[in-house]
C-alpha cells in the first residue's frame, strides 16, 4: 500500500491504529520544544505534577523572546528556567543563543524525527522531514511526562511544486501564495506536505520559511521530504550522520491537492492586519514606508540576510525609514561577519538588534503610530508589534529591502539589476559560538530557582454540573490570541504571574473585562462568545489560563483554533461550539446561559440546547470532546488529571 509522507510520520509515532481523520489520534513523541514565553508554565506544570525528570530523547529550553531587561523579571525567569533545565533534565539555551525554531532544526533537527512544542511555529521543523506539532504547555509537559498526546487526526493536503523561483521571488512568496489562495483557515485540520519536482530547487531553510508559516493557515503542520538539499543542509551543520531519505510513496493519495507554479510567482505583500490579505507588490507600489525588518522565525537563514546586504552594499536606506535588522541566532550572526555581509547592512543605516524573536512578539522595535511597518515576521495581527494603531505588512526580505531603500513600498524587480546570487557556507557550523548547557547526570537535583515575580500556578476546581453563567464579552471572527492575552514588553514580563497577567486578558477588545470578570468570579463565573476561527495564532496557553484565573468557564463559538481549543481544555474551560450560526447572532452581551445535567450531556456526543434566562431563546450547542478531553473537563483540567496519575506511580 503506497503512503503519503505525513501518514507514514504519523504511524511512526502513533501509539495505536491511525484512525479517520478527525477523530483523536495519540503520538508519542521524542522530542519537546520550549521557550521562555511559555516554558515557565511548563516548568511550574513539572513542579505541580511533581515530576522527577524528563522522560523524552531530547527536551530544549529556549530563551529568545523575553530578552529585553527593564527590570530584573525577565532576569529572573532566565534564572528559574536554567534552575528548571537543571531540575528536570532539559538542554538549555540562554538569551542571545538565537530563536528556538532555527537553532533546533540546525542542531537537534533530523528526518523521521519526532518534535511538540510549546509554540505554534514548531511546525517549521517540517522542512527536515520531521513531524512537528505546536501545542500548549500543558500538552508539552505532559510529553515529557512520558505520556502520549492526543491530537485530532489530520487530512493530508498535498501541494506539488514545480518550476523554480525567478528573479526577486523567494521562499516567503511561496508560503503568501498559499495565504493569498486559501487564508487564515485554509489548512485548519490539514497537515500541508509539499511534493514534486519543484522542492529540489528549495534550500532546507527556504522550506522552512514555508513551513513556519504554514501555521498562519491554521494546519496542524507542514511537511517537506529529506532528500539531498536536506543532506547539504545536515553536512553543513556538521550533522550529516543525521540525514537519511524520506519521501511520500509514488503514486500515493492526498485528501486534498493543489499545484504551484514556482515560475509563476510575483512578488507578494500581505496588508494590515492579517496574513491571509495578501495581493503582489506592484498593487500598493508606492506606498510609505516608516519601517523595514528583516529577520525572526519565518526568515531565519543566512540567504534571507546576505541578499539583503548585497542589495544595500554602497548604498544607504531613506532618511526617514528604520532599517531594523535582527539576527536569529549567534551562529548566523557569526556566519554574516565571517563572509563580510554585515559591514553592508550596518554602513546601510541597520538598526542591529540582538539575536532573538524581538519585534515579532512586540518586544521592541515598535513601529509608529499608524505608519507602515515592512516585516519578514509571520504575523500582523493587531498590536502584536506592540503599537496599538500598527499597520504592519509581511513580506519577503527583498521587498522589504528594497521598500528600504525607496521608501516606500517597491516591488524589487523594478531595481533594473539580476537578483543576487547567494552561495550557502559549506561549514555553516565552523567556529560557530552556540552556547548551549546541557543536563547533567549523576548530580544532586537542584532546587527551582524563584524569584519574587514567580508564582506557583493556581488550583482550579472542575465545572459544576449545573450553571448560571452571564456572557460577559462577544467577539467577531478570527480573534488570535494576541487579542486574547496581549504578548509584548508590558505583559509578557509577568507571564509566570497568573494572577498579574491576567490584568491584561481581553483588554485590546474591552478594556473592562478583567475588573468585570473579577466581580463574577465569586459568583461562579462568565461566559465569553466567539465567532469563526477562535482563538488563532500563538500557542501561548496565557490565553487560556488567564481568562480561567478570571472566571471563564465557557466558551461558546462558531469554530475554534486547534491549539487554543486544547488549551482551554488543560485548564478546565469547556469549549462548545454553536449547532447553528444563527445562535451566534443571537446571543447578546449580559445573555445568561443555563445548563443543567452536564455530565449527562458531555457523556453523549448529541448536540444539547442552553437556556438564555429571561428570553424565550435556547441555543442547540455541541462539545466534540472525545473520552480523553471529557475526563479532563471533569477533573477540572490537564494538571490535576496529571497529578493525580503521577501519585499513583510513586505510591
Amino acid at each position: 500500500m503506497t503512503e503519503n509522507l505525513t501518514r507514514k510520520l504519523i504511524g511512526a509515532c502513533c501509539a495505536g491504529d491511525m484512525p479517520p481523520p478527525g477523530k483523536p489520534v495519540e503520538l508519542e513523541f521524542r522530542q519537546t520544544l520550549t521557550q521562555d514565553a511559555t516554558g515557565t508554565l511548563v516548568a511550574l506544570t513539572l513542579e505541580a505534577m511533581g515530576l522527577d525528570r524528563v522522560r523524552t530523547k531530547l527536551s530544549v529550553q529556549y530563551v529568545d523572546h523575553n530578552l529585553l531587561q527593564q527590570d530584573a523579571r525577565n532576569a529572573d525567569d532566565h534564572l528559574f528556567l536554567l534552575s528548571a533545565a537543571r531540575r528536570y533534565g532539559m538542554v538549555y539555551s540562554p538569551a542571545g543563543n538565537g530563536v528556538s525554531h532555527p537553532l533546533h532544526m540546525q542542531c537537534f533537527g533530523a528526518p523521521g524525527e519526532s518534535l511538540i512544542g510549546a509554540d505554534s511555529h514548531t511546525c517549521a521543523a517540517g522542512s527536515l522531514g520531521m513531524l512537528a506539532v505546536g501545542a500548549g504547555g500543558a500538552d508539552v509537559a505532559m510529553v515529557m511526562a512520558g505520556k502520549p498526546v492526543a491530537i485530532p487526526m489530520p487530512e493530508v493536503w498535498g501541494i506539488e511544486l514545480t518550476g523554480e523561483l525567478p528573479d526577486w521571488v523567494s521562499a516567503k512568496d511561496v508560503i503568501l501564495e498559499m495565504l493569498r489562495r486559501h487564508g487564515v483557515e485554509g489548512g485548519i485540520g490539514r497537515v500541508i506536505e509539499y511534493h514534486g519536482p519543484g522542492v529540489a530547487a528549495l534550500s532546507a531553510m527556504d522550506r522552512h520559511v514555508i513551513a513556519n508559516m504554514g501555521a498562519e493557515l491554521g494546519a496542524t503542520t507542514t511537511v517537506f521530504p529529506s532528500d539531498d538539499r536536506t543532506r547539504e543542509f545536515l553536512e553543513a551543520e556538521s550533522r550529516g550522520e543525521s540525514w537519511r531519505p524520506l519521501a511520500a510513496d509514488e503514486g500515493c493519495a492526498y485528501d486534498h491537492r493543489d499545484r504551484i507554479d514556482l515560475g509563476r510567482l510575483v512578488p507578494l505583500i500581505a496588508r494590515p492586519s492579517s496574513p491571509g490579505n495578501v495581493v503582489p507588490v506592484e498593487e500598493v507600489a508606492g506606498e510609505p514606508v516608516h519601517q523595514s525588518y528583516i529577520g525572526s522565525s519565518a526568515n531565519p537563514g543566512y540567504r534571507d540576510f546576505a541578499v539583503c546586504a548585497e542589495m544595500v552594499r554602497g548604498q544607504r536606506v531613506a532618511d526617514h525609514v528604520s532599517f531594523d535588522v535582527n539576527p536569529t541566532t549567534r551562529q548566523l550572526l557569526h556566519q554574516l561577519v565571517a563572509t563580510g555581509h554585515l559591514e553592508p547592512l550596518i554602513a546601510a543605516g541597520a538598526r542591529l538588534h540582538q539575536a532573538g524573536c524581538n519585534g515579532c512578539i512586540g518586544m521592541g522595535q515598535a513601529p509608529a503610530t499608524g505608519r507602515n511597518s515592512l516585516r519578514t515576521t509571520p504575523r500582523n495581527f493587531p498590536g502584536r508589534s506592540g503599537t496599538t494603531d500598527d499597520a504592519v505588512w509581511l513580506c519577503s526580505p527583498e521587498t522589504a529591502t528594497a521598500s528600504a531603500l525607496a521608501g516606500e513600498i517597491f516591488d524589487p524587480r523594478r531595481l533594473g539589476r539580476p537578483a543576487p546570487r547567494i552561495t550557502l557556507p559549506a561549514n555553516a557550523a565552523a567556529g560557530a559560538p552556540n552556547q548551549f548547557v546541557r543536563p547533567e547526570r549523576g548530580r544532586e537535583r537542584p532546587e527551582l530557582v524563584k524569584g519574587p515575580n514567580i508564582e506557583s500556578l493556581p488550583e482550579f476546581e472542575p465545572l459544576p454540573d449545573s450553571w448560571s453563567l452571564p456572557v460577559l464579552l462577544k467577539t467577531g471572527d478570527d480573534v488570535s490570541t494576541d487579542e486574547i492575552l496581549p504578548a509584548g514588553a508590558e505583559a509578557l514580563p509577568y507571564r509566570s504571574n497568573i494572577p498579574r497577567i491576567s490584568d491584561f486578558a481581553f483588554t485590546r477588545l474591552s478594556a473592562s473585562y478583567p475588573e468585570d470578570a473579577r466581580e463574577l468570579r465569586d459568583e461562579g463565573g462568565h461566559v465569553v462568545v466567539g465567532g469563526a476561527n477562535y482563538g488563532q495564532g500563538s500557542s501561548r496557553e496565557h490565553a487560556a489560563v488567564a481568562p480561567r484565573h478570571l472566571g471563564l468557564r465557557v466558551v461558546l463559538a462558531c469554530s475554534f483554533a486547534r491549539i487554543h481549543r486544547q488549551n482551554l481544555i488543560n485548564y478546565g474551560v469547556l469549549p462548545l461550539t454553536f449547532e447553528d450560526a444563527a445562535g451566534y447572532h443571537e446571543l447578546e452581551e449580559s445573555d445568561v446561559l443555563e445548563a443543567a445535567d452536564m455530565t449527562g450531556k458531555l457523556a453523549s456526543d448529541e448536540p444539547f440546547r442552553l437556556e438564555v434566562r429571561d428570553r424565550e431563546l435556547s441555543v442547540a450547542v455541541r462539545h466534540g470532546l472525545s473520552d480523553r478531553e471529557r475526563e479532563l473537563i471533569r477533573c477540572g483540567g490537564l494538571i490535576n488529571r496529571m497529578r493525580q496519575e503521577m501519585r499513583k506511580e510513586s505510591s
